[in-house]
């Protein structure tokens, strides 16, 4: 029976554009594992979207002098429209200050309240007396004290990755003018995760055993010194606390960001016309739920949303529905370098995905990130490594199979798929071979690894390949036509499956290769960006439509008989000159202005 898989995406910051680290990181692997599922026939749902209320739109939106919303409009629209052209096939992409977000945000917070799992709490934190404002963390920088790294953040130390609290920075200042801040006193809400440590320890537990260790250890760590955390803050950009005299104080994004997981889903379904299909993956003890993340958000999403979750069961719950799920695994990636470095936006030390997008396609782009995952360990993005992957791996490898088998078939056989007689053992062990891939390679995709996937997927493009140096075709053709029919069969028949085994890394490639060998259809639907309509406002998404979509992860049907299309090129030869070009682009200044 299909299953409820649901495809849970982190939340970028819309202060300043995509880039390959993010692709890397979450994006592309849950694209790839949704792909996955569609293909075979799962109900999936994928949502993520633009998190708006961050405190970097607003340091952005003070260095510009311009509104938060401006801001965060401008990158949501860049957003929608990256990965619109990388193909990243969310449900639904939306962002955190939509009328419905606001909405169950408010509802999550006075739903922990009634089950006092929230309390109130005097918070000594930084104060600015020449702006006469407490300094949200992201307001204040100073040395980490950890690794002594002089520009750590009032949140987290970017060198080393801790997290922080603004008053631990040695020597803080404010990014704004420099001063020294003070400390004082404010009372906010806090969420009490103590009073959820039993219930995360035995959520947490070794029956955990599909996590990546890592995620898993760290995770079980620090239950064990939970403390309240939080949730509201002195700022004037966010969602308001639904509550009397707090007026002047928002949630904390940290708190209602990954709600947007829960409140997406409910949008898409409003969106959709069955307001109640949302509870088919979040009140289903049978549904799969999956959050894509990087890991400096590990904690975020293994222990404070599941509290967040416990906390509300219920909400919005009928007399039938169970309890809340909870993820069933946080597949964190690591890190992404860029040629030996780590990202930097200050520095401009970065791959930014819109520029590329402009140079290199995106099934490229694709496969080289996914060959090269931080799945376990930081990972590094090499421009001699894209060139050589793309010309050797992509164009040699794959791309030359499908066009020489295509365009011989066109030549010797009408352009149609050639009667084979009776089969040769060669042609039984290959065809048997890639056939198989379906469950080894479906095996891994499940299992989230998605970089062995590809590899094993890529291997079996070089069995196919050794298959067509030994078998009789080419050079047998005049002489033995019935003996070179046989070998194009046999490779046109693989030819067929690992269309579909590459389709979840490769989809616009993929679905050109289904085009060639004469079939209609789309391998996995259509994305767009669509307006939808609120009370105030409209605003952007990007949906995708899998209606029209074949769903199929099985073993091709190819006939004898059927009529094959023209092929074309696949992918383009890139010139070693490219990768001094590429990494004279890192560093330099880079021209990105909000415009009108």
């Amino acid at each position: 029976m299909p299953e409820y898989i649901h495809v849970s995406v982190a939340w970028p910051y819309a202060n300043g554009d995509m880039h390959a680290g993010h692709l890397a990181g979450a994006y592309l692997p849950a694209d790839i594992f949704a792909r996955f599922h569609r293909l075979k026939g799962n109900h999936v749902l994928m949502v993520s979207g633009s998190d708006a209320h961050g405190t970097p739109i607003t340091v952005e939106a003070d260095k510009l002098g311009i509104p938060p919303r401006e801001v965060f409009e401008h990158y949501h629209h860049r957003f929608l429209e990256t990965q619109r052209q990388i193909g990243i096939s969310y449900d639904l992409f939306t962002h955190t200050d939509t009328e419905n977000h606001h909405q169950i945000a408010q509802d999550i917070f006075r739903k922990l309240l009634d089950g006092e799992y929230l309390y109130r709490q005097e918070q000594r934190l930084l104060y600015s007396e020449t702006e006469k404002r407490f300094l949200p963390d992201r307001y204040v920088e100073g040395t980490c004290p950890n690794c002594g790294f002089d520009q750590a953040r009032g949140d987290q130390c970017d060198n080393c990755g801790a997290l922080l609290d603004a008053l631990e920075l040695i020597n803080p200042r404010s990014k704004t003018d420099g001063t020294t801040p003070v400390i004082r006193e404010t009372e906010h809400y806090f969420l009490d995760l103590p009073a959820f440590i039993d219930r995360l320890s035995a959520y947490l537990g070794d029956d955990k055993t599909h996590w990546r260790t890592n995620v898993l250890r760290v995770s079980q760590n620090k239950t064990q010194e939970l403390k309240g955390r939080p949730i509201t803050r002195d700022i004037a950009w966010g969602i308001p606390v639904p509550l009397d005299g707090w007026e002047d104080k928002r949630m904390y994004v940290w708190f209602e960001a990954v709600m947007g997981y829960f409140t997406a889903s409910v949008e898409w379904a409003k969106n959709t016309g069955q307001p109640d299909a949302w509870k088919k993956w979040w009140y289903n003890p049978d549904a799969r739920i999956y959050n894509f993340i990087g890991k400096d958000n590990i904690e975020f999403h293994t222990i404070i949303w599941p509290a967040e979750l416990m906390g509300i069961d219920g909400l919005y719950a009928d007399d039938s529905d169970g309890s809340i799920t909870l993820p069933y695994d946080v597949p964190a990636n690591e890190f992404m370098n860029i040629e030996g470095k780590q990202f930097s936006k200050s520095r401009n030390w970065a791959i930014w995905m819109p520029d590329i997008l402009e140079r290199y396609a995106p099934d490229a782009i694709r496969y080289y990130i996914t060959m090269t995952f931080p799945e376990t360990r930081d990972s590094d993005w090499s421009w001699d490594g894209f060139v050589t992957r793309n010309n050797t791996e992509l164009l040699a490898a794959w791309g030359n199979l499908v066009n020489r088998v295509l365009k011989f078939t066109a030549k010797h056989f009408d352009g149609a798929v050639p009667d084979p007689g009776e089969l040769r053992d060669m042609d039984r062990e290959i065809l048997a071979q890639v056939e198989n891939g379906f469950e080894h390679i479906g095996g891994l995709l499940e299992a989230v690894k998605l970089r062995d996937a590809l590899s094993e997927s890529m291997m079996l493009v070089r069995e196919v390949n050794g298959y067509l140096d030994r078998a009789p075709w080419f050079k047998v053709v005049k002489e033995d036509k019935a003996q070179a029919a046989t070998t194009i069969y046999t490779a046109l028949r693989c030819i067929d499956n690992l269309k579909t085994l590459l389709a979840p890394f490769l989809p616009f490639s993929s679905q050109q290769v289904h085009e060639f060998l004469g079939y209609n259809g789309t391998l996995f639907g259509e994305q767009q960006i669509n307006t939808f309509e609120e009370s105030e406002r409209a605003h952007e998404a990007l949906t995708y439509d899998g209606s029209g979509a074949i769903g199929r992860w099985e073993i091709g049907d190819l006939a004898v008989g059927q009529t094959l299309r023209e092929p074309q090129a696949l992918f383009v030869k890139l010139e070693p000159d490219l990768v001094e070009e590429e990494r004279a682009r890192l560093g330099q200044p880079r021209q990105e202005m909000l415009t009108d």
